[in-house]
Protein backbone atom coordinates (compact mmCIF):
# COMPACT_ATOMS: atom_id res chain seq x y z
CA UNK A 1 0.00 0.00 0.00
CA UNK A 2 2.89 2.35 0.67
CA UNK A 3 4.19 1.85 -2.85
CA UNK A 4 0.72 2.27 -4.37
CA UNK A 5 0.03 5.51 -2.51
CA UNK A 6 3.48 7.09 -2.76
CA UNK A 7 3.44 10.01 -5.20
CA UNK A 8 6.72 11.66 -4.25
CA UNK A 9 9.55 12.49 -6.63
CA UNK A 10 12.16 10.60 -4.64
CA UNK A 11 12.19 6.88 -3.87
CA UNK A 12 10.37 5.94 -0.69
CA UNK A 13 12.45 4.24 1.99
CA UNK A 14 10.59 2.07 4.49
CA UNK A 15 12.25 0.82 7.66
CA UNK A 16 10.55 -2.12 9.33
CA UNK A 17 11.46 -3.57 12.74
CA UNK A 18 10.32 -7.04 11.72
CA UNK A 19 13.03 -9.66 11.41
CA UNK A 20 14.04 -10.90 8.00
CA UNK A 21 13.65 -14.58 7.30
CA UNK A 22 12.97 -15.20 11.00
CA UNK A 23 16.42 -13.96 12.02
CA UNK A 24 16.34 -12.03 15.27
CA UNK A 25 18.92 -9.59 16.58
CA UNK A 26 21.64 -11.20 18.64
CA UNK A 27 20.77 -9.03 21.68
CA UNK A 28 17.88 -6.79 22.72
CA UNK A 29 20.29 -3.86 22.79
CA UNK A 30 21.03 -4.34 19.09
CA UNK A 31 17.33 -4.34 18.19
CA UNK A 32 16.44 -1.42 20.48
CA UNK A 33 19.35 0.69 19.20
CA UNK A 34 18.45 0.00 15.55
CA UNK A 35 14.75 0.76 16.09
CA UNK A 36 15.49 3.94 18.05
CA UNK A 37 17.83 5.24 15.33
CA UNK A 38 15.38 4.30 12.56
CA UNK A 39 12.46 6.08 14.24
CA UNK A 40 14.59 9.16 14.92
CA UNK A 41 15.58 9.36 11.23
CA UNK A 42 12.05 8.76 9.93
CA UNK A 43 9.83 11.49 8.50
CA UNK A 44 6.74 9.52 9.51
CA UNK A 45 6.20 6.64 11.92
CA UNK A 46 3.26 4.38 11.16
CA UNK A 47 1.91 2.23 13.97
CA UNK A 48 -0.50 -0.43 12.67
CA UNK A 49 -1.75 -2.45 15.63
CA UNK A 50 -4.08 -5.34 14.73
CA UNK A 51 -3.97 -6.39 18.38
CA UNK A 52 -4.07 -10.14 18.96
CA UNK A 53 -2.91 -11.15 22.43
CA UNK A 54 -2.24 -14.70 21.25
CA UNK A 55 -0.09 -14.07 18.17
CA UNK A 56 0.74 -10.34 18.04
CA UNK A 57 0.38 -8.69 21.46
CA UNK A 58 2.49 -5.66 20.50
CA UNK A 59 3.77 -4.95 24.01
CA UNK A 60 6.99 -3.25 22.87
CA UNK A 61 4.92 -1.31 20.33
CA UNK A 62 3.08 0.32 23.24
CA UNK A 63 6.40 1.59 24.60
CA UNK A 64 7.64 2.81 21.21
CA UNK A 65 4.36 4.61 20.56
CA UNK A 66 4.70 6.38 23.89
CA UNK A 67 8.30 7.35 23.16
CA UNK A 68 7.40 8.79 19.75
CA UNK A 69 4.05 10.35 20.66
CA UNK A 70 5.36 13.91 20.93
CA UNK A 71 7.42 13.90 17.72
CA UNK A 72 4.63 15.00 15.32
CA UNK A 73 5.71 12.08 13.09
CA UNK A 74 3.28 9.46 14.39
CA UNK A 75 0.12 7.94 12.89
CA UNK A 76 -1.86 5.27 14.72
CA UNK A 77 -3.88 2.60 12.96
CA UNK A 78 -6.10 0.26 14.99
CA UNK A 79 -8.60 -1.93 13.15
CA UNK A 80 -11.83 -2.23 15.16
CA UNK A 81 -12.30 -5.82 13.96
CA UNK A 82 -8.96 -7.12 15.29
CA UNK A 83 -9.07 -10.00 17.81
CA UNK A 84 -8.57 -7.76 20.87
CA UNK A 85 -9.70 -4.22 19.96
CA UNK A 86 -10.38 -3.37 23.61
CA UNK A 87 -6.60 -3.50 24.17
CA UNK A 88 -6.11 -0.55 21.79
CA UNK A 89 -8.49 1.79 23.59
CA UNK A 90 -5.79 3.37 25.74
CA UNK A 91 -3.53 4.07 22.75
CA UNK A 92 -6.42 5.53 20.76
CA UNK A 93 -7.41 7.81 23.64
CA UNK A 94 -3.83 9.01 24.21
CA UNK A 95 -3.28 9.55 20.48
CA UNK A 96 -6.41 11.68 20.12
CA UNK A 97 -5.54 13.62 23.27
CA UNK A 98 -2.18 14.52 21.71
CA UNK A 99 -3.51 15.26 18.21
CA UNK A 100 -2.07 12.13 16.61
CA UNK A 101 -4.02 10.90 13.57
CA UNK A 102 -6.00 7.74 14.38
CA UNK A 103 -7.23 5.52 11.55
CA UNK A 104 -9.21 2.28 11.42
CA UNK A 105 -8.04 0.90 8.06
CA UNK A 106 -4.56 0.19 6.80
CA UNK A 107 -5.25 2.20 3.63
CA UNK A 108 -6.16 5.30 5.65
CA UNK A 109 -3.25 4.78 8.04
CA UNK A 110 -0.79 4.65 5.13
CA UNK A 111 -2.33 7.77 3.58
CA UNK A 112 -2.09 9.65 6.90
CA UNK A 113 1.56 8.63 7.33
CA UNK A 114 2.49 9.66 3.78
CA UNK A 115 0.75 13.01 4.36
CA UNK A 116 3.36 13.69 7.07
CA UNK A 117 6.21 13.56 4.55
CA UNK A 118 7.41 17.13 3.84
CA UNK A 119 6.16 18.73 0.63
CA UNK A 120 9.59 18.78 -1.04
CA UNK A 121 9.69 14.98 -0.86
CA UNK A 122 6.01 14.36 -1.52
CA UNK A 123 4.70 17.41 -3.41
CA UNK A 124 1.33 16.01 -4.40
CA UNK A 125 0.10 14.97 -0.99
CA UNK A 126 -1.29 17.65 1.27
CA UNK A 127 -1.64 17.05 4.97
CA UNK A 128 -5.24 16.51 5.94
CA UNK A 129 -6.88 16.48 9.32
CA UNK A 130 -7.54 12.85 10.23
Amino acid sequence: MLTEQWLGRRPLTVLSPESRHGERADRYETQVDWETAARAAAMAILFWIPRDLQTLPGMTTNVEFGLDLSTDKVVLGCPPDCPNPERNGYLIYVARRHGVPVCTTLTDTVAAALALVPAEDNPVVEREQW
